[in-house]
């Protein structure tokens, strides 16, 4: 057994200190990214009257959930708004993932004669936004979408970034794989479920989370298309929430002596809005942290 030279323990001592100093700033960076989302659950039940004399607090003084008494005054119908938030969010993600990782194979089999030539019609047609005018005409008079559920899921189906992301990782994949499928009998179908598919969990994960965020976070489409209540995601839920809190706030202001004994927690609700929006992710992302990490950088960098 050899023994070690002075040179290899001094390089050993050596590097034992370096991860403990990358460690420590790791931790303090850790620590830093951290600190937001505690203030703002700690601001979320900090008592109005508090926030206005002392701002926001790690440990907050005065307790109050009056920011979440207002949010959840009608129990029924934010448990609804989440509901319909959940279907959507979980449907179109599905379904997106199933086009765009479809038409990302499609795009990049070889054997393909117009690949070329729908790659660049994918890519010319994403460097024009429609306005929002059209768009609305488009989706009322056309699609006839006004006040259906569709109209969420349909708007955020296939994005060309998704797409040409899912081609350069599929391109990525050894084609002996898809040769020797072929040779065993195998159809295109078969190939991509059964064989490209599984091989595709990084890149998933990662198109999956950001298409997710993108259904989730939606608001803009409730206040355009939805006029039934019943048919309001979480997002605009909690927008009209805070709307009507603005305008009691302004009427109070104005002298409205009959709603001057009403405490309105207007700093506080907007934190707890964000908690309540933010939960259901921020629970989610940890599962597919290993995944999301590997498609991105995989994704991104494959020609």
């Amino acid at each position: 057994m050899r023994k070690r030279t002075g040179f290899q323990t001094e390089m050993g001592k050596t590097g034992l200190g370096f991860q403990a100093v990358t460690f420590l700033i790791v931790t303090l960076f850790a620590v830093l990214c951290l600190l937001p989302f505690v203030l703002l659950v700690t601001g979320s039940i900090t008592s109005e009257k508090e926030i206005i004399r002392s701002g926001y607090a790690v440990i907050p003084k005065e307790v109050s959930f009056r920011s979440y008494q207002v949010i959840f005054e009608n129990p029924q119908e934010i448990t609804n708004a989440y509901a319909v938030t959940i279907c959507v969010t979980a449907v179109g993600t599905v379904s997106a993932l199933f086009l765009t990782s479809m038409t990302g194979y499609v795009l990049a089999r070889q054997d393909f004669k117009y690949r070329n030539f729908f790659s660049l019609l994918f890519f010319f047609t994403s460097l024009f936004i429609a306005p929002l005018v059209v768009d609305y005409v488009y989706t009322v008079t056309v699609l006839k979408l006004k006040n259906n559920p569709l109209v969420y899921i349909l708007g955020g189906l296939l994005h060309v970034w998704y797409v040409l992301i899912m081609r350069n990782f599929i391109k990525g994949l050894p084609d002996s794989i898809v040769e020797a499928a072929k040779i065993d009998g195998a159809n295109d179908f078969y190939i991509y479920a059964r064989i490209v598919l599984p091989l595709m969990k990084p890149v998933l994960a990662t198109v999956g989370l950001f298409t997710a965020l993108g259904y989730w976070n939606d608001w803009a489409t409730t206040m355009l298309y939805i006029e039934t209540p019943r048919l309001y995601n979480l997002q605009y839920y909690l927008y009209r929430i805070m709307n009507s809190t603005k305008a009691i706030e302004r009427m109070i202001a104005m002298g409205g002596t009959s709603l001057s004994n009403i405490e309105l927690p207007t700093q506080g609700i907007k934190l707890a809005m964000a908690v309540v929006s933010i939960g259901p992710i921020i629970l989610l992302y940890p599962f597919l942290q290993k995944y999301f990490v590997q498609g991105l950088t995989i994704g991104a960098v494959k020609g």
